[in-house]
């Protein structure tokens, strides 16, 4: 499968992961992410306009030192699934999506049209965040999630898109003993706001490998690795994949999520 993730560092976190998942589920991937930090979608759809190579280009996890511009990039391959996202400051903010994500959904429509679109829903900041945008949502974390939740959900049903839900399977974790920060848990984010190295991008990179390959992350064998870190506690990734899988297996099963 080829899956061409335009974002900024939260689809950078998602995809870190995720061949490395294919992979040890026996399936045969290409995951190029494009990326500038904090990158909304009005910044995206100006530089379709500029059609300037302003853009990181990452391969299978990895840093490939490119820049690129998004219509070299939609024009490398036959992509089976492009996303789009949000800037996390904006995330919870409706009007910031449109015109932007309709005129972005057109050209991607226009220049790889047989590859599936989908929405990744981004996650809400830790309870402690010292992000800037974070007063924008008075600091809550729970005010910021049922904002994106409602913002990404309207946005993904007026274009018809499905959604990859990152950020419910994040505050679900969020809920579980092991994860939950504010009572003592660990926290998912390595700042605040990004993914941590091992767990929180693996929790990620699991909601895009079901959610897009349709596999039980339950059986696959791969483990994430921080080299500079601990290594990661089996008992930790078991909660990881069996909240994934209870959120979008779940969902899959009953018909909700539409797959490549």
């Amino acid at each position: 499968m080829k899956i061409l993730a335009i974002g900024n560092s939260f689809s950078q976190d998602a995809t870190a992961y995720l061949h490395d998942l294919a992979e040890a589920g026996g399936a045969e991937s290409k995951i190029v992410n494009l990326f500038i930090p904090g990158c909304s979608l009005e910044t995206h759809w100006e530089n379709v306009l500029s059609g300037g190579a302003a853009y990181c280009r990452e391969c299978n996890g990895r840093d490939t030192g490119e820049m690129v511009s998004l219509r070299d990039s939609l024009a490398e391959e036959a992509w089976d699934v492009v996303t789009l996202q949000q800037a996390s400051h904006f995330s919870g903010q409706p009007e910031t999506y449109e015109p932007y994500l309709a005129q972005l959904v057109g050209f991607v429509k226009a220049l790889a049209p047989h590859a599936g679109i989908y929405l990744h829903e981004t996650w809400a900041y830790e309870t402690d965040s010292d992000h800037g945008a974070f007063p924008l949502y008075h600091r809550n974390q729970n005010e910021m999630y049922i904002r994106l939740k409602d913002a990404y959900s309207q946005a993904a049903a007026d274009l018809g898109l499905p959604l990859i839900p990152s950020g419910d399977v994040i505050q679900a974790l969020r809920g579980t003993p092991a994860f939950c920060y504010a009572k003592g848990g660990l926290s998912l984010c390595r700042d605040g706001f990004h993914m941590g190295w091992t767990y929180g991008r693996y929790a990620v990179a699991a909601a895009w490998y079901e959610t897009l390959f349709g596999k039980d992350i339950r059986c696959n064998p791969f483990v994430p690795c921080d080299p500079q870190g601990p290594a990661a506690e089996e008992e930790l990734l078991t909660v990881i994949r069996q909240t994934v899988h209870t959120f979008v297996g779940g969902r899959q099963d009953a018909g909700e999520t539409v797959r490549i």
